[in-house]
C-alpha cells in the first residue's frame, strides 16, 4: 500500500516543475544560466564573432580598393594601348606614303626610260620606212625600166634607155 499511496501522492501533485514550490528553485537556476551563457557569449564567442566580421570587412575593403586601383590601371593600359595603336597606325600610314611615293617616282623614272626608248625605236622605225620606202621607189624605177625595156624588146623594138628613164619619170610623177 505504501506504493499505492507514494502514486497517488505523485499523481495528485501533477508535473513537478509546475509545482509552486519549485519556482523559486527554478527561477534561481533560469537566472544563474542565463547569467553564464550571457557571460559566456559576451566574453568568449562575440568577441570572435565581430573579429572575424572586422577581418572579412577589411578584408572586403581591401579587394574592393585593390580592385579600383587594377580597374585604373586597366584604363591607364588600355588608354596606353589604344595610344600606341594610334601612333602605330600614323607610321603604317607614313611608310605606306612613303613606299607609294617612292614606287610613284620609280614608275615615273621607267615610265620616262620607256617612253624614250619608245620615241627612240620610233625614230629608228621611221627612219627604216624611209630607207624602205625610198629604196622601194627606187626598186619600182629599177623593175618598171627593165619591164619596159623587156616589153619593148618583146614587141620589136629597140629602146634607149634615156627614153625609157623620162617615160617612167612622167608617169610616177601623175
Amino acid at each position: 500500500m505504501a506504493t499505492e499511496t507514494h502514486g497517488a501522492v505523485e499523481g495528485a501533485a501533477g508535473m513537478p516543475q509546475l509545482e509552486l514550490a519549485h519556482f523559486p528553485n527554478q527561477i534561481f537556476w533560469l537566472l544563474v544560466t542565463l547569467v553564464v551563457i550571457y557571460f559566456v557569449l559576451s566574453k568568449v564567442a562575440l568577441p570572435r564573432i565581430s573579429s572575424v566580421l572586422a577581418e572579412r570587412s577589411g578584408t572586403i575593403m581591401n579587394d574592393i580598393s585593390a580592385a579600383e586601383e587594377l580597374k585604373l590601371k586597366a584604363q591607364d593600359a588600355e588608354n596606353a594601348y589604344n595610344k600606341a595603336l594610334a601612333e602605330a597606325k600614323a607610321e603604317a600610314q607614313r611608310i605606306s606614303g612613303e613606299a607609294n611615293a617612292a614606287i610613284q617616282a620609280e614608275l615615273d623614272v621607267a615610265l620616262a626610260k620607256a617612253d624614250a626608248e619608245i620615241a627612240a625605236k620610233a625614230a629608228e622605225s621611221e627612219a627604216a620606212i624611209a630607207d624602205i620606202r625610198d629604196n622601194a621607189a627606187d626598186s619600182v624605177k629599177i623593175v618598171a625600166k627593165d619591164t619596159a625595156k623587156e616589153l619593148v624588146a618583146a614587141f620589136g623594138g629597140k629602146a634607149d634607155a634615156k627614153t625609157l628613164t623620162a617615160a617612167i619619170n612622167a608617169r610616177l610623177k601623175g
